[in-house]
């Protein structure tokens, strides 16, 4: 590997948080989740260092921000000063819309439910986070206008989405490519319409 920067450290930082969910999906067992935690926390010290050397950061600072940043985005569970309130929230609703909410304001630039959800995301974990912004703004999440019938388990549906990306191969068609496709024009129609001059 050449001189480390935090381009040059992304693929690794990606491997390693995949490493970590396929570690927690196949029940890879306390020891090789403690491993694979530990070599995304090693990713998140590199960039630590990378932005300490140039003045921007350091650790502690990524730590103080991270601290400030769940006391200010969940008020049902921290106060101000850091320590836990009396009582919670009684639903997982509640506390997902105070989180909305005071994300909103912290970012007031971004317009659209969409802005924030990572272009880079892989099109099935991009489909599922748009999908989730829509339906908590109320919005429509029938692709395409037509609702699809889903089978009853995630072994099921992992078969299903499985065969419909060899069956799109086999016709020379790119189910990624598709998706992302999808994605655009489900975003385009829910986008405010430009007022005509």
């Amino acid at each position: 590997m050449g001189a480390l920067t935090h381009e040059s450290l992304v693929e690794y930082l990606l491997e390693e948080a995949y490493e970590v969910a396929e570690t927690i999906e196949t029940g890879g067992g306390d020891s090789e989740l403690k491993s694979e935690l530990g070599d995304v926390l090693l990713q998140v010290v590199l960039h630590a260092r990378l932005a300490e050397e140039r003045g921007a950061f350091d650790l502690d600072d990524v730590a103080r921000g991270l601290t400030a940043k769940m006391v200010r985005r969940n008020p049902h569970v921290f106060k101000p000063d850091g320590s836990l309130q009396e009582s919670f929230p009684a639903t997982v609703e509640d506390i997902v819309q105070t989180w909305d909410a005071v994300k909103k304001a912290e970012k007031p630039e971004r317009g659209h439910i969409f802005d924030g959800v990572p272009a880079a995301l892989p099109a099935l974990a991009r489909a599922q986070k748009l999908l989730d912004r829509a339906q908590r703004a109320g919005l429509s999440t029938v692709a395409g206008g037509t609702a699809v019938e889903v089978p009853a388990t995630e072994e099921e549906l992992g078969d299903l989405i499985f065969g419909m990306v060899d069956g799109a191969r086999a016709r020379g068609l790119d189910a990624e490519r598709a998706l992302r496709g999808a994605l655009r024009r489900f975003q385009d129609s829910h986008r405010p319409t430009p007022e005509a001059p």
